[in-house]
């Protein structure tokens, strides 16, 4: 008579494993740029820098480019981010000729690339976003903390409550063609969680450790959900871009969130918009 077989573990639901992996490496990057902002300085500026160059890479990689051509319009491309992200360090205030060395990297790498020049040259600029404005920011003695805080919460929460109440209440599609899995309750609780999330840190960082707005009332509400709206206009402008090349994800970089581009498209619309904030609040 045989013995008969041992009990079979149940296996972890695939989807279960692949949200732990998501939440335990998103906790990690979280903890790592929290970090830098508080700290400030050097470290904060080389962190997104760092992360620009990454993302630039992959937009180059995503649009068409390889061997050669790829090495070259990155190096000449994250060059220009390098550089560009050490004069905002080194700048009390918004370096207007950050963005010049950005733009002229962008003109180079469009240069050396043999298709897709606009793309390239785009690319460029679209990492430039990502390094220029938070460092901008962070360098403002008053505000600078907050504001990436509040960056930060917007992106976060506007993303997790998006997934969650997406996948909870489900409904009609947001935009199928782009992005099929995202839905208007997704979407609405984005924004809701996202906008909520960000006033709460600006009162509290106001009222805990004195740090400063620049003005509050309406004025904050309403650009604290116009960014969470961004913020999903960013995920939604990604998706079509790997949509129209082909891509499923930028890389498989980041453990359950694919690349750091995958990561990184709500922060770029957010400090699209932040970028204007700081040139109408530098000219007084």
């Amino acid at each position: 008579m045989s013995e008969p077989a041992p009990p079979v573990a149940p296996a972890t639901p695939r989807g279960l494993s692949e949200l732990m992996l998501r939440i335990l490496s998103g906790l990690v990057m979280a903890g790592v740029a929290l970090l830098t902002a508080w700290t400030g300085g050097w470290l904060f500026g080389l962190f997104w820098t760092l992360a620009a160059i990454l993302a630039l890479r992959e937009w180059l990689r995503l649009v068409g480019l390889g061997g050669v051509r790829l090495t070259a319009a990155w190096a000449t491309g994250g060059v220009a981010i390098a550089l560009a992200g050490s004069m905002a360090e080194m700048s009390d205030a918004p370096e207007p000729r950050a963005w010049v060395v950005a733009l002229v990297g962008a003109v180079l790498a469009a240069g050396v690339s043999p298709v897709n020049r606009g793309w390239a040259g785009l690319g460029v600029l679209y990492a430039a976003v990502l390094a220029i404005v938070p460092i901008d920011m962070r360098g403002d003695p008053a505000f600078g903390l907050v504001g990436v805080l509040w960056v930060f919460a917007v992106v976060w929460i506007t993303d997790i409550a998006a997934y969650f109440v997406g996948r909870t209440l489900g409904g009609p599609k947001l935009w199928p063609r782009v992005s099929p899995k995202k839905t208007w309750s997704g979407f609405i609780g984005g924004i809701t969680g996202g906008s909520i999330a960000g006033l709460a840190v600006v009162r509290v960082a106001s009222a805990s450790f004195g740090l400063g707005w620049h003005f509050g009332g309406v004025a904050l509400v309403a650009l604290t959900i116009f960014a969470a709206v961004l913020s999903q206009g960013g995920d939604l402008f990604e998706s079509s871009m790997k949509r129209r090349f082909g891509a499923k994800d930028s890389s498989q970089l980041i453990p359950g969130h694919g690349g750091v581009l995958d990561r990184l498209d709500s922060f770029w619309a957010v400090n699209a918009l932040m970028a204007l904030f700081l040139y109408f609040m530098a000219r007084g």
